[in-house]
């Protein structure tokens, strides 16, 4: 009898699942602005089967695999789910009429805008490692909405802004659920379900569009790379190292700039770089423990 011991399977992309992961993510940023630019589709069109992939593949998978849709938190779900999908309309409005790059960016604010809420609501206690963090932030997001304010595109600026406040209450929302001992796959059924109400509903209001052959690839894509992305970021997650996984997920801002420089000729100015720079560097820095920080000097 062999009773040699098998080392634990370890997973050879680890982290760098959260690259596949960023790389479907702009590709999905892209198709939606493209859908809107040449079909002009409009946001609750696309956020509707944006949701729609998801729903559909999460609700057959828990079907096979028999897992129970039922919850006692159905309005702790039905809050993380309003302001998930108002946060992502508000984000793809942002897309659609913004440089993809900057609207993009305005969705990453969430980092910021959550360990704000965290120490509003949750009462946490704020080191001044972290208050530095925000400060920093908070000018990247001023320096980065200055040239869409000079150009008479404040209110999609400000827009996706809110998105990124409403994608930040969300997560905090989620992090109640999870508290809550409700399982990721049931939290993010439940935000598709929703979501896809909410987006028909306000796409009925603006006007649909029929479905074409010229539309669809649009439509699937940004449905299926959403889905993809997610798994992979899910697992990255799972397998990776946390800090350099929530590094890793800003190359989503720097795919998306040079994506909207080469495929739709967008024009970013030297504030928008600089305020990107800025913003990314903040989130990145606020996973970073002040901790591991010291260590990795006294290592050196």
């Amino acid at each position: 009898m062999n009773t040699t011991a098998h080392p634990p399977y370890k997973d050879p992309l680890g982290s760098g699942w959260m690259i596949i992961a960023a790389v479907c993510f702009t590709l999905m940023n892209l198709l939606v602005k493209s859908a809107s630019q040449k079909f002009s589709l409009g946001t609750g069109e696309l956020v509707f089967w944006r949701m729609g992939f998801a729903a559909l593949f999460l609700g057959i998978s828990a079907k096979a695999q028999g897992k129970s849709f039922r919850t006692p938190h159905w309005k702790a779900h039905l809050n993380r789910s309003i302001s998930g999908t108002l946060g992502m309309l508000c984000i793809f409005y942002a897309i659609m009429h913004l440089p993809l790059a900057t609207g993009v960016t305005l969705g990453y604010t969430s980092s910021i805008f959550l360990a704000v809420l965290s120490f509003i609501v949750l009462k946490e206690k704020i080191s001044s490692y972290t208050a530095a963090v925000l400060v920093l932030g908070f000018i990247g997001v001023v320096v980065l909405l200055n040239p869409s304010f000079q150009s008479g595109q404040e209110f999609a600026a400000l827009v996706g802004l809110c998105g990124g406040l409403l994608a930040a209450w969300a997560y905090l929302l989620v992090r109640e659920l999870s508290l809550l001992g409700e399982p990721g796959w049931r939290i993010v059924f439940y935000l598709s379900v929703v979501g896809m109400a909410l987006s028909s509903v306000w796409a009925t209001y603006t006007g649909w569009h029929s479905l074409s052959w010229q539309t669809l690839p649009h439509l699937v894509g940004i449905g299926l790379s959403a889905m993809i992305a997610q798994l992979c970021m899910t697992r990255a997650y799972k397998v990776g190292k946390k800090f350099t996984v929530a590094s890793l997920s800003y190359l989503t801002v720097v795919f998306s700039s040079l994506a909207g420089v080469w495929f739709l000729g967008d024009k970013i100015s030297w504030q928008e770089v600089l305020g990107m720079g800025i913003i990314v560097a903040s989130g990145i820095l606020s996973s970073l423990n002040p901790s591991r920080l010291r260590t990795f000097r006294l290592s050196k």
